[in-house]
């Protein structure tokens, strides 16, 4: 299952306190996206800059746990808002039989 993941401000966070921890998350984002988990990731393009990831898990619990295992979300500096995501249906509609 596809579930998109987006960072949530977490108030009173200062940029300098994310330094020490920045190489170890892209590492670690490195390594989640080499083994498949992490699908795609992207930055808003926003004063926020906030994150936005694609995984490949069986569900948001799963996501979460993954997630969890980042050393930004670890330090309790960022956390994400979680949703599963589901094929789009809606070209069903192009085939459907008009009974009029």
């Amino acid at each position: 299952m596809k579930i998109l993941a987006i960072e949530k401000e977490i108030p009173g966070i200062k940029d300098e306190d994310y330094a020490p921890y920045l190489k170890a998350e892209a590492a670690k984002v490195w390594e989640l996206f080499q083994n498949g988990i992490i699908r795609e990731f992207y930055f808003t393009n926003d004063e926020a800059h906030f994150a936005v990831l694609i995984l490949e898990c069986s569900g948001a619990l799963e996501a979460e746990k993954i997630l969890n295992s980042l050393p930004l979300v670890e330090h309790k500096l960022i956390s994400f808002d979680l949703k599963e995501l589901i094929p789009y249906s809606g070209f069903s509609r192009l085939f459907e039989k008009n009974p009029n």
